[in-house]
């Protein structure tokens, strides 16, 4: 074990001794390290946490209790020896998991400053960017990409090879089987119901370029457009913005189709609904 801590080591874990762990890193009671992972500066790993090479894990992050890393991939093929990478100061929360890839030398990745709430899952071959945000139950089917500071809500299930784009909001109990499009909110069954407002301005994002993003859903869902017509229509907006640019090439790219738009119900239709039918 490549360490010179020993008082931040709690003498009931199981540590590997080809673990290359920094001084500082501190491990909790029966905590389990196997294999030769790589552990950075300033990381705490909490009891009852199992984690198993190939697997780096960056500076100052914080692996709770129960949390599984880099453990076999459920695929239905022989596993292989691929890894787990997770980013500086990424927080992972209790009894959550994430899968080693299914290939050698191909890893599942985690950014920087995520947070894995209790219970979130990510699969084999996951790619997860900056500061992405997975509440309590969240699960990523393998091949799932997520792109920087997306938020996915409790309990919500994606299927694999699904895109979500950056800053997308993905609600809670939704179940997303096509690629969200950076920028906008998606809830239920894989439907989009307006722009990220509230994260797009927590963002940063000026007003003016907020316009523009409100500009592109309207005319990708609220037109009367097809999906080709409605992308050149936001190409010819005027001056581009690169979040827009992106917005575009993501759509393009998407090879399992865009969500589609959430169709409201005339208030009118409600009343013709039976009180039972609703409980």
């Amino acid at each position: 074990m490549n360490t010179t801590n020993t008082l931040a080591i709690h003498p009931t874990a199981v540590i590997d001794p080809e673990a290359d762990i920094a001084p500082d890193v501190e491990v909790g009671p029966y905590a389990v390290i196997e294999g030769p992972v790589r552990i950075g500066r300033g990381t705490k790993i909490w009891p009852h946490a199992y984690l198993t090479a190939p697997l780096e894990i960056g500076k100052q992050c914080q692996i709770h209790i129960g949390a599984v890393l880099g453990h076999l991939h459920q695929a239905l093929r022989e596993p292989q020896a691929g890894g787990v990478r997770i980013g500086d100061r990424t927080i992972i929360r209790e009894y959550a998991s994430v899968h080693r890839a299914s290939a050698e030398g191909v890893w599942t990745t985690l950014g920087v400053e995520c947070l894995l709430m209790g219970f979130s899952h990510v699969a084999h071959d996951c790619v997860i960017g900056d500061r992405v945000i997975l509440a309590n139950g969240a699960l990523l089917a393998g091949h799932v990409t997520v792109e920087d500071r997306a938020v996915i809500s409790g309990h919500v299930a994606v299927h694999q090879f699904v895109r979500i784009g950056t800053l997308s909001m993905v609600g809670g109990l939704a179940r997303v089987n096509k690629d969200v499009p950076p920028y906008f909110l998606v809830k239920g069954d894989s439907e989009v119901w307006a722009i990220n407002a509230v994260g797009l301005k927590r963002a940063g994002m000026s007003e003016e370029l907020r316009g523009k993003i409100r500009e592109a859903y309207r005319l990708l869902y609220r037109a009367g457009l097809n999906t080709t017509q409605a992308l050149k229509a936001i190409q010819a907006m005027g001056k581009a913005s690169p979040e827009v640019e992106h917005l575009v090439r993501f759509v393009q790219e998407s090879r399992r189709g865009i969500c589609r738009h959430h169709i409201r119900v005339p208030e009118e239709s409600l009343l013709d609904i039976d009180a039972e039918d609703v409980v």
